[in-house]
């Protein structure tokens, strides 16, 4: 589900370059993490993003390899949700080298994440 937290987030990263390409994260990853599905599928996720102005591109992450994306779009900056300190911790042990590279790292600030986060919209679902 999209949330005013997430328009945030969104017109944070906006700011810090030309173009703002969104990465949506498969479903069988989503499903790797978490231990659940989501609540929305990919392909909905990524129309409901692409549906924002401020979005230049919508991309599905890879299935195998979290990180071969950013190998790919070659992004100067990266910007993380504020409470993706995993992610960043990831990327930094997974592709040192692109911190050579001039490419910033940014965490985005939270919008009032008390009231809007992601885990307070779920739906009630069947576990599959």
């Amino acid at each position: 589900m999209i949330h005013p937290g997430h328009l945030a987030y969104l017109k944070a990263a906006k700011r810090l370059g030309d173009e703002l390409v969104v990465v949506v994260t498969r479903d069988e990853t989503a499903k790797r993490r978490k231990g659940r599905r989501t609540a929305c599928h990919e392909k909905d996720r990524m129309a409901l993003v692409r549906g924002f102005r401020i979005v230049d591109k919508v991309v599905l992450g890879d299935r195998d390899d979290s990180w071969r994306i950013i190998m790919k779009l070659r992004p100067r900056t990266i910007c993380f949700g504020y409470d993706q300190q995993a992610a960043i911790d990831s990327l930094k042990r997974t592709l040192p080298a692109i911190f050579h590279k001039n490419v910033c790292i940014v965490m985005a600030k939270p919008f009032h994440p008390k009231t809007y986060h992601s885990s307070f919209f779920k739906l009630l679902t069947p576990k599959s």
